[in-house]
Parts: structure tokens; C-alpha cells; sequence
């Protein structure tokens, strides 16, 4: 098995709604804003290559929206999903798969371009995955969440053949499960329902570690302290609990974190402090 990084730019969110009731005074320290009270973030997807297959993990916001809707998140920085696919010998049409942890823009944004006047899959060849809760869930979508699901990166999926349902149960409550993703021997993963419903964080089994997608269940390193819950999230509670079950196990199993968001942090261990369960040391997925 290969594990690349795959970096697809960085875009801006507002620092308040990011930290949700943690004061500016202390989360500022972690990520500090711009004169607009605006924070770089990371749109860092995963590459899995074993068994034959090249699985990719969320595709970033990729570039078809409008002037008006980049003018609000600020897409910056030199890295494309093209670039970064190709500094390690691939193309978007390797892609056999693409695993989507949620169905939100800057986590789908990527799969659809557009083709003239059609939208397309941006991976040709590829099956995209999500699971039937989080999919009526997201083209459903509730007034308050219905910003972060945009038809035009969800519909295309379904209307050109290429998307595929995980068979999971929906799970909550005081266990996390683990579901075998029945893609590869070294993939399965976790379902959380906090920050939307029927969210997917990929577990992969790699040189003998286990490593985790944290999608945005811990979108950063300064989001492990238990209070460090977004504005975004839709079950704040619920998120506080999922990530209390999953620190606790990540630390006693000495889980690898690996950031989708985290603007300078790549990768993480941990370890139990006084306060509870902390960063321990911070790495690029390239040292393990």
C-alpha cells in the first residue's frame, strides 16, 4: 500500500464559526484571522493506492463555481488537484474510486466540472461512494445546512451512473463501529453524525499503524480540546461526544490523525495530559 497527500489549495472560513463558543482571545493564537476575522484552511485530500485500485478522498472545492461564491471562501495558494495528482504519476482519469466522507463543497467540490454547458465527473473512470442516509440527507437538505450542499456537485454524480451506496447501518450513541468498506482489506471506516448526518472517516491500516481521515470531525489540530466544536456543526452535543469516544480510542490504540483542514498540520499522534487527550507530536504523512 502507497499513501500520498494530496494538496488541492487552501480557502478561507470566518475564525468564530470555526471554534464555535472558544473565545477569539484564545483561538486566535492557533489560527490567526485576517482583518476580516478570516482563517486559512487546508483542502487536503488522501490518495490510497493497494490491490489495484487508486482511492481518492474527497475532492476539494475544485473551481466551477462563480466570482460571487469564491469572492465569500478565498480559494488561494499555488496547489491543484491536477498538480498534486500528477507530482506523484497520476491523472484524475487513474481514479478507480472516489470516497466522499460528506457531501459538503469543499469536500465534493471537486468530483463535477464543467464541459461546456454539462457537468461531468472529473473522474472519468472512477466509482463515487457516499451511503444512502447522508445522500437523501444532503439532497434534502435542511434550511439551515442547505448552503454547503450544492446540486451541481451532488446530481451529476447519480445522473452519470458512477455512485455507489456503502451498505452501513447508521450508528450513534456510546461506541464508535467501524465498517468494512469492502473496497480494499485496509480500509474501512467510522460513521458520525455530528457535524452532518451520516459523515464517513476512513480507518486504513498502513505499515502496521492505524491511520484516520478526520474529515470534519477534528477539521484541525486546535479542534482536539473536547469544547473546540464548530458553529457549522449541526449537533454540536453529539459532536462532543463522538469526539470524546474517538480521542480516548485514537490515544489508547495510538491512531495516526491525518487533517483534511488543518492549514500547517498534516498529521498527528497523541498522548493523555492533565487536560485530557492532547497533540503529541505533529508529522507529514511522508515521514511515517
Amino acid at each position: 500500500m502507497n499513501l500520498y497527500s494530496i494538496n488541492t489549495g487552501y480557502f478561507k472560513l470566518d475564525g468564530g464559526a470555526m471554534f464555535g463558543v472558544v473565545p477569539k482571545s484564545m483561538w486566535n493564537k492557533l489560527n490567526p484571522a485576517d482583518e476580516n476575522n478570516m482563517c486559512s484552511w487546508a483542502l487536503r485530500s488522501l490518495l490510497i493506492e493497494d490491490e489495484g485500485k487508486l482511492i481518492l478522498v474527497d475532492t476539494g472545492m475544485g473551481d466551477k463555481q462563480d466570482a460571487k461564491f469564491f469572492g465569500h471562501y478565498y480559494l488561494h495558494g499555488d496547489d491543484t488537484m491536477d498538480k498534486s495528482l500528477a507530482k506523484h504519476g497520476f491523472t484524475k482519469d487513474d481514479i478507480t474510486d472516489v470516497f466522499l466522507t460528506h457531501l459538503h463543497f469543499d469536500h465534493c467540490g471537486g468530483s463535477i466540472v464543467r464541459e461546456g454547458d454539462k457537468l461531468v465527473p472529473a473522474f472519468k473512470n472512477a466509482t463515487f461512494w457516499s451511503n444512502a442516509d447522508h445522500w437523501k440527507w444532503a439532497t434534502e437538505p435542511n434550511a439551515r445546512e442547505k448552503a454547503s450542499f450544492l446540486k451541481e456537485n451532488i446530481l451529476p454524480m447519480q445522473e452519470s451512473g458512477q455512485l455507489k451506496f456503502f451498505d452501513v447501518s447508521h450508528t450513534a450513541g456510546s461506541q464508535l463501529t467501524a465498517h468494512n468498506s469492502q473496497l480494499i482489506a485496509n480500509l474501512s471506516f467510522f460513521i458520525v453524525n455530528g457535524h452532518t448526518d451520516a459523515m464517513m472517516l476512513p480507518k486504513i491500516n498502513y505499515k502496521g499503524k492505524t491511520i484516520v481521515y478526520m474529515a470534519d470531525l477534528l477539521p484541525s489540530a486546535a479542534h482536539i480540546p473536547l469544547p473546540y466544536v464548530m458553529a457549522y456543526d449541526m449537533f454540536p452535543l453529539t459532536t462532543l461526544n463522538e469526539k470524546k469516544l474517538f480521542l480516548t480510542e485514537a490515544q489508547q490504540n495510538d491512531y495516526i490523525l491525518f487533517f483534511e483542514h488543518d492549514h500547517a498540520i498534516e498529521c498527528c499522534n497523541l498522548q493523555m495530559t492533565e487536560k485530557g487527550v492532547r497533540m503529541k507530536d505533529c508529522f507529514n504523512l511522508s515521514d511515517i
